[in-house]
């Protein structure tokens, strides 16, 4: 973080909204991440140097780009199937290897269509969290961060302007994690602002994860594509004269239960592809890079301890937060999510992440370099590693 001493900006209720209005996914999402990084260190200034739910949504946000951009995607896809021992056997069945035809071929069964699908399910989820959750810490710290004693009616003022009831329409987590946030501008005993912090990011992140729950299961669902269209891009891309009738013909071979050789090595080709389609959007999804080069697999255990403040727990309404998501209570062991699509698995796993990496440092490095930050604040997509 900044010195204390150094003013700091971060985004008005006017840039969040004007981010969330960028048609244009990609440049979207990198001011997005941004903005999370600067809402991040500004609430830090109050709460101390413990990490808040920005501080997290600046990372997850940045890995979402990966997906969103989705180039990464279909460079690792051709990589991976043109390295596999079966794709090569069943290709060398349909054109010869080492020819520029071969290219074509992973060109044209590179599933398109699920990459952009996912694409576009974590773009909607980005914009989403950002329009809602991003929008209230701007506000939040518009209207509470300089207060320098606690002051009941202003807090109530913005709670006020949170919707009652439960997620996904409503937003009473929401209302309770800001009420803490402020709670802990004041409160001068380490571990019980610790504990506020930890409570706070917890009930936001069940709010997002509850509400983004549609999204989730869109974007992991987008590699399930059916063979037939990708058949008949191969085909079509490798043989200019490919058209109805042919494919008309290969159905009826295939109904009479005659299919060809060549139509044989396509469908081996195509059911690798769907494997590999799977595999890869599920490993992008389901990784977080942190800084430092650390890269979580949100399947796997969290190999991270609880910091000593953390490791045993005494806010009663933090207990009882825990006992509802925290599968493995006080134990990282057992944390990785067994299914990202599955509400309580993602719980589990982020209660165990916020908990261990909260009075990690590094997460507040970041994302972008002096350069990039000054493209992006200028509307223009930064070059580099993103």
């Amino acid at each position: 973080m900044p010195p204390a001493d150094e003013a700091i900006s971060f985004p008005s209720l006017a840039e969040v909204e004007r981010i969330g209005a960028l048609d244009e996914p990609v440049l979207r999402n990198l001011q997005i991440t941004q903005a999370y990084h600067e809402l991040s260190v500004a609430l830090a200034r109050r709460t101390g140097s413990s990490a808040n739910w920005c501080t997290f949504a600046t990372w997850a946000s940045r890995q979402a780009g990966q997906t969103i951009r989705k180039e990464d995607l279909k460079l690792a896809f051709q990589d991976l199937l043109a390295a596999s021992p079966e794709s090569r056997d069943a290709a060398a069945q349909l054109v010869p290897r080492r020819s520029g035809v071969e290219l074509q071929l992973w060109q044209a069964l590179t599933p398109v269509a699920a990459f952009e699908r996912a694409s576009q399910a974590v773009a909607r989820g980005n914009k989403k969290v950002f329009d809602e959750i991003g929008r209230e810490f701007s506000r939040f710290l518009a209207s509470c961060a300089a207060d320098s004693s606690y002051d009941a009616s202003n807090i109530a003022r913005f709670c006020d302007g949170l919707r009652p009831g439960e997620p996904p329409d409503g937003q009473r987590y929401l209302r309770q994690a800001f009420a803490r946030y402020y709670e802990a501008f004041f409160e001068s005993e380490a571990k019980q602002r610790g504990e506020l912090l930890l409570l706070a990011n917890l009930e936001i992140g069940f709010h997002e994860q509850t509400r983004l729950q549609p999204e989730i299961a869109a974007a992991l669902e987008a590699a399930f594509i059916g063979p037939d269209p990708l058949v008949r891009r191969m085909l079509a891309r490798l043989l200019p004269s490919y058209g109805w009738t042919q494919a008309a013909f290969l159905a009826l071979r295939r109904l009479l239960g005659r299919p060809t050789l060549s139509e044989l090595a396509a469908q081996t080709l195509v059911a690798l592809a769907r494997r590999e389609t799977r595999r890869l959007i599920t490993e992008t999804l389901m990784t977080i890079g942190l800084p430092g080069g650390t890269r979580l697999r949100l399947g796997d255990d969290l190999r991270s301890s609880f910091p000593p403040a953390l490791q045993h727990i005494a806010y009663p309404d933090l207990l009882q937060l825990l006992a509802q998501i925290d599968l493995t209570p006080d134990s990282p062991e057992g944390s990785g999510a067994g299914d990202w699509a599955s509400l309580p698995d993602r719980l589990n796993f982020i209660a165990d992440l916020f908990r261990s990496y909260q009075e990690s440092a590094l997460l507040f490095e970041p994302p972008f370099t002096p350069e990039q930050v000054a493209g992006l604040k200028a509307g223009r997509r930064p070059r580099g590693k993103l």
